[in-house]
């Protein structure tokens, strides 16, 4: 209930006419001030007049007055600045902690908002706010997908920023790492970016010019040569592997001539519902060659004007051993084992725009910004549940800015319940406009 009422404050949804204090004094809101998501006050710099006199300062929200209290306000003098308290129903007086008495405002959450919002509480719908997307202005829908985008690339620009700290300010490993953590593509990423953390690249730069020690090193730190790392299935054939030999060796050698530590758990990398060809082992077994033909270094990425040039950066064959295998001792159907279109425009999206985004964040420089956003707009949507979900619901789902807008109102608002703080969800609640498109028959299937 408290959240209602924090939306029908920062919205003014306010009951129509004069306003009056408890104590009989007018209330006018000139602003509602900035909502506040963090400990403090409600909402930050407001403009109130109370009885003809102009206060700016803070606004707290309660369900009860009486709440001021119980939560040991009166006693904190983080709210002496609060000029105005707001409730659902007065039934206690607010004093601050220098025992100001404050004045008090009782407001109620309207009818039809109290009951929109039951409904989007209620529904099991994906999206919830299915039944108004087709009557939202085309303009409110893309400045809404703008600033998710916005937002999508601020988070992984953040998750960069935090790479580079933990790397000591090292770009080049920084962005190894982002790549490695990309080479998941999702079921695996948290455990390739465990992997590329931990892996020695001071090592692994030593042999660079030898394809064998940097694909024996790569797969060895990552426990992928250990008997536990195969199924049952290939543990047979796994020991008259004469290739897993070989690397077996090698990595002996180099982990003795490094002094590196023990291997990476292999029970960490997943397999359950994923296709062959995105196993563990011949995603790392790319990466190597990617690594030794050093054609998608952190310059190649951050320089590179185009898809078709990323691409470019980004193909890559394993190993010949890989041509016939997507694990040790397990044959497979010969083909190139190279890497798709699709999986070279999703690396794209995780790894090089986030990287763009975060030296733009860095160097206060706008042109890395405004290529990753160039490179979203040039590359084509993603086609998962969400964007079907979306595009069923009316919105046009072309380019990988709308995918990731789009990615990113599921996670960080409809995951969350936070409808409230969802510009849909606040269209929701306000009703449809006049002169609607009529809402479709049924919810997205």
């Amino acid at each position: 209930m408290e959240e209602l009422l924090h939306y029908v404050w920062q919205y003014r949804l306010l009951p129509p006419g004069p306003l009056t204090a408890a104590d009989g004094r007018a209330v006018e809101v000139l602003d509602p001030g900035l909502h506040n998501h963090d400990a403090g006050p409600d909402f930050f710099n407001a403009k109130v007049r109370i009885g003809g006199l102009l206060w700016v300062g803070n606004v707290e929200i309660h369900v009860r007055s009486s709440e001021w209290q119980r939560h040991g306000h009166h006693l904190d003098a983080a709210y002496d600045s609060v000029v105005l308290h707001v409730a659902g129903h007065i039934d206690g007086e607010a004093v601050t902690s220098r025992g100001r008495r404050l004045p008090q405002l009782q407001v109620s959450v309207p009818e039809a908002v109290r009951q929109r919002y039951g409904e989007l509480s209620a529904t099991q719908d994906y999206p919830r706010c299915w039944r108004i997307i087709r009557s939202l202005p085309r303009l409110k829908v893309h400045a809404w997908l703008s600033a998710l985008l916005f937002e999508r690339l601020s988070e992984r620009s953040d998750a960069c920023l935090q790479r580079l700290r933990l790397t000591g300010g090292d770009w080049e490993r920084t962005s190894f790492i982002t790549v490695a953590r990309a080479f998941g593509f999702g079921l695996n990423g948290d455990a390739f970016e465990a992997w590329a953390r931990s892996l020695p690249l001071h090592a692994a730069a030593k042999h660079r010019d030898d394809a064998f020690q940097v694909e024996a090193l790569f797969l060895g730190s990552a426990g992928l040569l250990e008997a536990s790392a195969l199924p049952p299935s290939a543990s047979s054939a796994a020991a008259a592997d004469t290739y897993l030999a070989r690397l077996r060796r090698e990595w002996a050698y180099l982990s003795h001539k490094f002094s590196l530590t023990a291997p990476m758990d292999p029970t960490l990398w997943r397999y359950l519902r994923l296709r062959p060809q995105s196993f563990p082992h011949l995603r790392i077994a790319q990466l190597a060659q990617l690594y030794h033909r050093q054609t998608a270094s952190l310059a190649t990425l951050m320089e590179a004007r185009s898809r078709a040039a990323l691409h470019e950066a980004f193909a890559t064959e394993p190993s010949p051993y890989w041509r016939d295998h997507y694990l040790f001792g397990l044959p497979s159907r010969p083909s190139r084992k190279s890497l798709s279109a699709a999986s070279r425009d999703l690396l794209i999206i995780n790894a090089v725009c986030p990287l763009l985004f975060a030296r733009s964040n860095t160097f206060g420089d706008e042109a890395p910004m405004e290529r990753a956003i160039a490179l979203l707009e040039e590359l084509p949507a993603e086609h998962n549940f969400i964007t079907r979900q979306w595009h069923q619901c009316g919105i046009d789902v072309a380019t990988a800015a709308d995918s990731q807008a789009l990615v990113q109102l599921k996670r960080q608002y409809c995951d969350r319940h936070d409808c409230l703080r969802c510009r849909f969800g606040y269209e929701y609640l306000r009703g449809c406009p006049p002169g609607a498109a009529p809402a479709p028959a049924a919810p997205p299937a």
